[in-house]
């Protein structure tokens, strides 16, 4: 099972979201093995890694993957070589053929394109986030979008690929 994370760069950390994210991967892990794929950018990202790894100290099966947009040997000196310890694996797309400006993009497709489940923090209509979201909807994955938790903790709206 795969799942994979959008959100916005810009995103304020509350516990009611961790915990949504935690007890959506329970729910969702059915003790088969988890790869959960993370981007690496922006604070949205890093809240959905700082959620994955608690979830990862209570399941054995579970392993954290950083896609990276970017191969260079500049780029794996100064931002990969630090990533390698918190990640158990690093991914890049083949994407190498496409244009460098679109390959946050790009890589964004070929997360939500692996995954069985996509979390979305998305709260307004563009950007990148947005976008992923938009692409993940289309491709009828399962979606769970944080910014459409009712105050009950439930989930007003789960789109579902079955």
């Amino acid at each position: 099972m795969i799942v994979s994370f959008c959100g916005h760069s810009r995103f304020r950390l509350t516990l009611e979201y961790e915990c949504k994210i935690l007890e959506y991967l329970q729910k969702i892990i059915k003790d088969e093995p988890m790869e959960l794929l993370l981007g690496g950018y922006g604070a949205f990202d890093e809240f959905a890694y700082m959620c994955c790894n608690k979830f990862k100290q209570l399941h054995a099966n579970v392993s954290l993957v950083l896609v990276t947009p970017y191969m260079s040997v500049e780029y794996q000196k100064s931002k990969l070589a630090k990533e390698k310890t918190r990640y158990d694996s690093i991914v890049y797309p083949e994407i190498e053929n496409k244009p460098l400006r679109f390959a946050i993009t790009y890589r964004n497709r070929y997360m939500v394109d692996c995954s069985d489940y996509v979390i979305a923090y998305v709260d307004h209509t563009w950007g990148g986030a947005y976008s992923t979201y938009k692409y993940a909807v289309r491709k009828n994955k399962t979606v769970l979008n944080l910014t459409e938790i009712k105050e009950d903790n439930k989930v007003k709206s789960e789109r579902n690929s079955n």
